[in-house]
């Protein structure tokens, strides 16, 4: 499919999720993350589900397809993301330059975190991406983001981060704020027991805290492997299968 039509269908999707996918997400974990969207009545938990019948999870990896002209608001290169981000910008295109380092990526997320009064934490390196936190002034998580290695464009990370995120997210205007009803440590366990019930071997590290959702790392023999979110008022977890092969970390 051209890009301008991925685009477009991207367009048209968020429109048509953006005031029911943050609430159709969160619930029990009980199928796959090739599983169809459900009715807000019997929700699914994995990060997949929450898409479209005819998406699988593999499709987040396709970058193009979340470019500009996605999300409400959409007007030009540096589109305005959700309400509930307060008229912020959800996605700066890079210059085209390849990003090659984690320097060079930490440079590229300083660039869109200062559009947002924010600041640069942790820079990881994937296979197929660049991820960063970033943090308020007073140093609490914010959000996550994304930096592609093809050219830098830099935006708000698909999956939790635009959909459960109470601060920086897609949200209708005037929606209430979700309470959150899980701490870090049940997250973490949440996350272990949905690890658990797919036979996998990884481990569920720390929860840090987002606004409405937790992330973890997880581990294999206690070295990085991937990531999971863990929504902080319902326990669904979404499965990070965007990032590819983890490489590297650089701190503050």
């Amino acid at each position: 499919m051209p890009r301008a039509s991925r685009r477009t269908a991207a367009a048209l999707a968020a429109l048509a999720l953006a005031g029911t996918l943050a609430a159709g997400c969160a619930a029990d974990t009980s199928t796959s993350s090739s599983a169809s969207l459900r009715p807000a009545a019997a929700p699914s938990p994995s990060g997949s589900d929450c898409w479209r019948s005819d998406t699988s999870g593999d499709d987040w990896d396709d970058w193009d397809s979340w470019g500009p002209g996605m999300g409400p608001g959409m007007m030009g290169d540096d589109c305005t993301w959700g309400p509930g981000m307060m008229g912020g910008h959800y996605w700066q295109r890079g210059d085209g330059t390849p990003v090659k380092t984690l320097d060079q990526a930490r440079q590229r997320a300083d660039a869109f975190a200062d559009r947002l009064d924010l600041r640069v934490g942790e820079v990881m390196q994937f296979s197929k991406n660049f991820y960063a936190e970033l943090e308020t002034p007073s140093g609490k998580l914010a959000t996550e983001i994304l930096v592609d290695p093809a050219d830098g464009d830099t935006g708000i990370e698909y999956g939790p981060a635009m959909m459960w995120n109470t601060d920086y997210g897609m949200h209708p205007r005037g929606q209430t704020r979700t309470q959150t009803r899980i701490s870090s440590e049940q997250a973490q366990d949440r996350a272990q027991q949905w690890l658990r019930d797919r036979g996998s071997n990884l481990t569920a590290g720390d929860a840090e805290a987002f606004p409405g959702y937790y992330t973890l790392h997880t581990l294999r023999s206690g070295k990085i492997n991937g990531m999971l979110s863990v929504n902080a008022s319902t326990g669904a977890v979404w499965d990070h299968t965007w990032h590819g092969t983890y490489i590297a970390t650089s701190e503050h």
